[in-house]
């Protein structure tokens, strides 16, 4: 139930006063440049404040600006994002960047309909730029603000469903600060992320619990309400390094698929998990690499989880005398080790690396 005018002023004051409490001081929330603050939304995309804070200092420092960023080249920029996974983010924003220097001279548009025109950007990532970098209201709605708003107004609607957007949105337009919209939204994502948590929220301390409907209901574990769960896919990839003196043959991988634009091994993907090379389909050029060169395993299985995808992965590690001639295929070259180091790669592959002590 949406509170009366009143009710409505006395719950955004106890917002932003709980905010200027017990906020995190997050680096990006110290500015109000929208190149600073976009770079931190589209890093923490699926990504926690802890895993992204580093990287957003490393893009700081790499790029300083969005002529910088727009400058970079593609594989820089994925390689500085290597980690963090979700790799069309890094594409995307370089993509924007340049978008925005050469259609927009560097200056960010300043509102949300026109931000959320820009590639990456959502409604959500649109309107955190607006409020927080040019104090536009228009309320920024992220998984932590759904949850506080179904259970402060007793919303059943499931978040997931085609309907939900305009229902919270229109709620949240209705209720969101017009004199403070920044520290609004910024509190409504801070109380979601620290006071109103998922599970077990410690409500005696919560200073709404007088009002929401979710705590006199008991229905904190049942608000919010989330029903559509996306299956995960099984993949089994089977990869082969081939290695000849102090070099790696790698590829791009180019198309539209999981790590796009990022360096691999030669790949067979099969249709389940299997334990032996022999098991695989035949593979001519996989015949000629095993004729030709020493064939190890790496005996560690892999697992890597993704959003809707669990892949299980094997290695093998193929050394070919030095004298040997192998036509790889066309999108396929050699890779000294200095340069393999620096290639943009998933960081499955950096990992094997390391820990096979090739890096």
């Amino acid at each position: 139930m949406l509170p009366d005018h009143l009710q409505l002023l006395e719950f955004n004051a106890k917002l932003k006063s709980w905010y200027l409490e017990n906020h995190r001081p997050l680096l990006w929330r110290q500015t109000t440049d929208p190149y600073k603050i976009w770079l931190s939304e589209i890093i923490l995309q699926q990504t926690r404040v802890a895993q992204g804070t580093p990287y957003y200092e490393k893009f700081l420092i790499n790029y300083p600006t969005v002529f910088d960023l727009a400058a970079a080249d593609e594989r820089d920029v994925l390689r500085l994002w290597q980690g963090l996974g979700y790799y069309s983010r890094a594409r995307n924003m370089h993509h924007t960047a340049r978008h925005i220097v050469e259609e927009w001279e560097g200056k960010f548009p300043e509102s949300a309909v026109k931000l959320a025109k820009l590639k990456g950007l959502g409604a959500y990532t649109a309107a955190a730029i607006a409020s927080f970098a040019f104090n536009e209201a228009v309320p920024a709605i992220d998984g932590n603000v759904y949850r506080v708003m179904s259970r402060l107004f007793g919303i059943f609607t499931d978040i997931l469903s085609s309907g939900a957007k305009n229902e919270f949105t229109n709620l949240a337009k209705e209720i969101i600060s017009k004199d403070d919209p920044a520290t609004y939204n910024q509190a409504m994502i801070e109380f979601g992320a620290l006071q109103c948590v998922p599970v077990s929220p410690n409500c005696s301390i919560c200073p709404f619990a007088y009002m929401c409907y979710a705590y006199e209901f008991k229905m904190q574990n049942k608000l919010p309400v989330k029903m559509k769960k996306n299956a995960v896919k099984n993949r089994y990839f089977n990869y082969f390094i081939l290695q000849k003196g102090d070099s790696l043959a790698m590829h791009e991988r180019l198309k539209k698929d999981i790590w796009k634009g990022l360096y691999d091994f030669y790949l067979i993907e099969s249709s389940s998990d299997i334990n032996s090379p022999d098991d695989l389909p035949k593979d001519t050029f996989l015949e000629d690499w095993k004729n030709k060169g020493q064939v190890r395993q790496v005996l560690k299985e892999y697992t890597h989880l993704l959003t809707h995808q669990r892949l299980t992965v094997r290695f093998w590690w193929i050394i070919v005398p030095e004298g040997e001639v192998i036509n790889l295929p066309e999108d396929m070259a050699f890779y000294s080790r200095s340069e393999v180091e620096e290639l943009p790669k998933p960081i499955l592959m950096d990992t094997v690396l390391k820990e096979e002590l090739f890096l």
